[in-house]
């Protein structure tokens, strides 16, 4: 077998194996921000014009990374929210990731530098360093999470450009040096933490090309400004991105100080994690430590850490080289771009942790030469983990209760599980966890409007009323709580002043389609029929897939005189939401208008069948089969 067949069987190999371990990650639901970055981003929802898909609104998950916002914009426009599509698009972008590194690894082991060692196994040795970093199971954050794509497609993009450095720079044609700008561009469009690839690449040149910074720089400097350029990309984006809405800023109540002290202990339990990897944790919350004390000794781990790095890159520059790379990768979230709402994420370890499986590997095999057997046995118990932590995505109840289970301090998980025990129907347990989050963090104001919400759904609309209040008085410039205000205040007989809180959260977010809903609804009871038609045709402009926002388009076009224009939107409704009893009443009445007699029973029988007490729906069948008997 010649050496070319033995590396399409490693490719093979690598591909069919990251398969097997994500194979049950595709029919995982939509978590946590993947409603921002997904379902609820109305930049994603038209490919043209391109303005608004490539700066996507500050509400977005995902603004300022207009590449990532451009693949999950394909995604929806080829399946919408199917959220087999997306979990399909992760993992082939974590497969590639994976095949772009052990193209490093098999390049970067055969030259000179350390072909004398390594060169006679690179292949095997990329093989097995690649397979450990892309089975372990800490990588599950950034590849089973749909909106963790800005993580894996920015490794990806790091990945590519590295790949074309070094193909250029050992001998390449030109089009290897500007393959390499391009992806670095990309993923400057991805996410921030991309930042650091124009100081890892030259800090690779000086390790395993020049010998030097200076005869780096001396030979390719060009190349090496042109990365450098990039930074301006990355700066133009992060300015249009108003990253204070993604919780990104030292302008939101911690210092950086505070924020240094925690970071030690977030980057402590990256290493521990990269090195075993058990408990793995959803979210965190906001785990910031309490003073210098108990940061003392992540503190210390971690400087003498970072020290023998600096150290190494002086004495041993391969071994300092994967040292930097851990370091310097993580550096942005760590201290250069405070994450106050996630001070600590798994997701953000995916890239750096390539250093440990590849440190490991050559280390052992350079102390016995058959550890590589021991390394396949160590990478299928790293699949049959991240395989078994694959099923906590399977659903937001069981993703959420994991995370209780192991952060059970954390306010946000517990407020999150509660919602998810809401859309399950389960009030009672839902009511105890925002409860627990509101005692938590008592200025959180979320838990407040969901018991709220869940008050509102027990019919117990004052309470909940006053719930709402609470919530809005901590968090006043919230379109979500208003929006649930005003229902609780239709519930509660005061239309008047829910049709006010309704156009406030639609002044305060524009692109809140609830929000519009829910004022057609109310202007369409106070008489105002042509400005409901206007407010349900905007929540569908803003969300395609909103089956209440086309029933209400259908009761307001009806009520205006036209039943037949009505009928495709009452279709729509009950396409996206086929158990929807009222649209289907709606339409038979639509139909009956219209003189279509026989259809609108089969209507009218499709709502008994739905809701068997439907009174409404008992009348019309049966005024309709008299009409049909005369």
């Amino acid at each position: 077998m010649s050496e070319r067949q033995r590396q399409l069987l490693a490719v093979l190999a690598l591909v069919v194996v990251i398969f097997a371990a994500y194979s049950n990650s595709l029919t995982g639901g939509f978590v946590f921000d993947d409603q921002s970055s997904v379902v609820e981003n109305s930049s994603i929802r038209r490919l043209w014009p391109p303005g608004p898909l490539l700066l996507p609104p500050p509400e977005a998950g995902i603004c300022g990374r207009p590449f990532a916002n451009l693949t999950v914009a394909l995604n929806y426009a080829v399946h919408g929210l199917d959220v087999c599509g997306y979990h399909a698009v992760n993992l082939a972008i974590h497969v590639l990731a994976a095949l772009a590194l052990f193209g490093v690894l098999r390049r970067t082991l055969a030259l000179p530098a350390l072909a004398g060692r390594f060169g006679a196994a690179a292949r095997p040795l990329a093989f097995a360093a690649a397979a450990l970093w892309a089975l372990h199971p800490a990588a599950t954050g950034a590849v089973t999470y749909i909106s963790q794509r800005v993580e894996s497609l920015m490794a990806l993009c790091y990945l590519v450009t590295l790949y074309c450095f070094i193909r250029h720079a050992t001998g390449g044609a030109r089009r290897w040096a500007v393959l390499a700008v391009a992806a670095c561009l990309l993923g400057m469009a991805s996410k921030e933490v991309m930042i650091t690839a124009p100081v890892i690449i030259l800090l690779y040149d000086r390790t395993f090309l020049a010998g030097s910074f200076r005869a780096a720089l001396r030979q390719r400097w060009p190349l090496h400004l042109a990365f450098a350029a990039c930074w301006l990309f990355l700066a133009w984006l992060m300015l249009e991105a108003q990253l204070a809405h993604r919780g990104i800023g030292y302008s939101l109540g911690v210092s950086a100080f505070d924020y240094a002290l925690t970071e030690s202990r977030a980057v402590w339990t990256y290493l521990r994690l990269a090195v075993w990897p058990h408990p793995l944790v959803f979210d965190y919350g906001w785990a910031f430590v309490s003073g210098p004390a108990e940061a003392a000794p992540y503190l210390a781990a971690v400087g003498m850490l970072v020290l023998l790095t600096a150290v190494a890159l002086w004495r041993r520059p391969a071994v300092g080289f994967l040292g930097a790379w851990f370091f310097i990768i993580l550096s942005p979230s760590s201290s250069i771009a405070p994450i106050i709402q996630q001070p600590v994420a798994e997701n953000r370890l995916y890239l750096s942790l390539a250093a440990v499986p590849v440190l490991a590997v050559l280390g052992l095999y350079a102390l016995n030469r058959r550890t590589l057997v021991w390394w396949t046995i160590v990478a299928l118990v790293f699949g049959g983990l991240t395989w078994r932590r694959n099923l906590d995505y399977r659903t937001p109840l069981a993703l959420w209760a994991d995370t209780v289970a192991k952060q059970p301090d954390n306010a946000r998980a517990h407020n999150n599980l509660g919602s998810a025990q809401l859309a399950a129907g389960r009030n009672a347990e839902a009511m105890d966890h925002f409860a627990t989050a509101a005692r938590l963090q008592p200025a959180y104001a979320e838990p407040r409007q969901n018991l709220g919400v869940a008050l509102l759904r027990l019919g117990r609309a004052a309470e909940a009323v006053d719930r709402f209040e609470e919530a809005l008085r901590l968090r006043p410039d919230s379109a979500d709580t208003l929006c649930n205000l005003g229902e609780a205040l239709l519930a509660a007989g005061r239309p008047d002043d829910a049709l006010a809180r309704f156009s406030q959260a639609v002044q305060v977010q524009p692109a809140h389609a609830p929000a519009h809903n829910n004022l057609s609804v109310v202007l369409l009871a106070t008489g105002q029929v042509e400005a409901a038609i206007a407010e349900a045709e905007a929540a569908i402009r803003l969300q395609p897939g909103f089956a209440d926002a086309h029933y209400n388009l259908g009761n307001a076009i009806v009520q205006a005189g036209r039943p037949t224009e009505a009928f495709s939107h009452y279709e729509t409704a009950l396409r996206l939401q086929p158990g929807f009893a009222k649209a289907h009443n709606n339409l038979g009445v639509a139909l009956l208008q219209t003189g279509r007699l026989a259809e609108a029973a089969e209507q009218f029988a499709a709502t008994l069948r739905l809701q068997p007490d439907h009174a409404g729906a008992r009348r019309n069948l049966e005024y309709t089969r008299q009409l049909l008997k005369n």
